[in-house]
């Protein structure tokens, strides 16, 4: 099992860190065998893989029992992801956390903006509160969790998502926690500004322009995640060559891609 330790140090390497997210324990399984350093769920993957629809929809006994399987099974750093926290108290959150702490989580993702009819937006000054609470919680606790906090305004497509964006990270980097992360952030000047705003290591997530993994380093990011892109990938690869067998009538299509 990985420490606290380890995985935070993999956020200051002389590369970005590249994170497999996974859905799964075979797919935490072949992230492992295939060289990624870390982990972690996404939280739509997931829900999606048991049959749930994503925003804190799926029951948080089917996250731990998923986190605690994956740890027994690959010496690779797991963070979870825990979109708001699967309680809407600190000390509800808290107690989320210490159960991932206990089987062996090293890392978690919250995040400021709340599933609903329509997602919204926590008060900054509000979330940053909670994220104290956490923080010092967890201290007193002797529980050691990566805290990397996804803050949505770019995701969301608020206006002037860059300056709330930095507004909000000025708040949250004095709470305690550990990393910042913004979800459909790609523009290279905005990724540059953030991470330049901040001494915490910028976590940007796979979207369609997002600049390749060195020049993102030189631009300052020190995190990159695939969230959900990859499980959706593999989902339509599944639908593609399931066409094939149905058209050829035959399974010889998949015998020739193994080849």
């Amino acid at each position: 099992m990985k420490s606290f330790e380890h995985f935070l140090s993999l956020h200051y390497q002389t590369a970005p860190l590249l994170m497999g997210n996974i859905w799964d324990v075979q797919s935490a399984k072949v992230f492992d065998s295939n060289g990624f350093q870390a982990i972690g769920t996404s939280s739509a993957a997931v829900a999606h893989s048991f049959g749930y629809a994503d925003g804190e929809q799926i029951p948080f006994d089917l996250i731990v029992q998923l986190a605690k399987r994956v740890v027994e099974v690959v010496d690779i750093p797991l963070s979870v992801d825990m979109e708001g926290g699967f309680g809407r108290t600190t000390a509800a959150i808290c107690q989320n956390v210490q159960r991932l702490h206990d089987v062996g989580v090293v890392g978690i993702n919250i995040e400021d903006s709340q599933p609903g009819t329509a997602r919204t937006l926590q008060q900054a000054h509000v979330f940053a509160k909670t994220l104290e609470g956490i923080t010092h919680t967890l201290s007193a606790q002797n529980a050691r969790v990566f805290i990397n906090v996804r803050t949505d305004g770019f995701l969301l497509g608020v206006p002037q998502a860059l300056s709330e964006t930095l507004e909000r990270i000025r708040l949250y980097e004095n709470t305690g926690v550990h990393g910042i992360f913004v979800p459909c952030i790609e523009k290279p000047h905005d990724i540059k500004t953030v991470a330049g705003d901040t001494r915490l290591p910028i976590n940007v997530m796979c979207m369609p322009n997002l600049p390749s993994f060195g020049e993102l380093y030189e631009l300052g990011a020190r995190r990159i995640s695939m969230g959900n892109s990859f499980h959706q990938f593999m989902l339509k690869e599944t639908e593609r060559h399931l066409r094939v067998i149905t058209q050829n009538q035959s399974f010889h299509s998949l015998f020739n891609q193994a080849r």
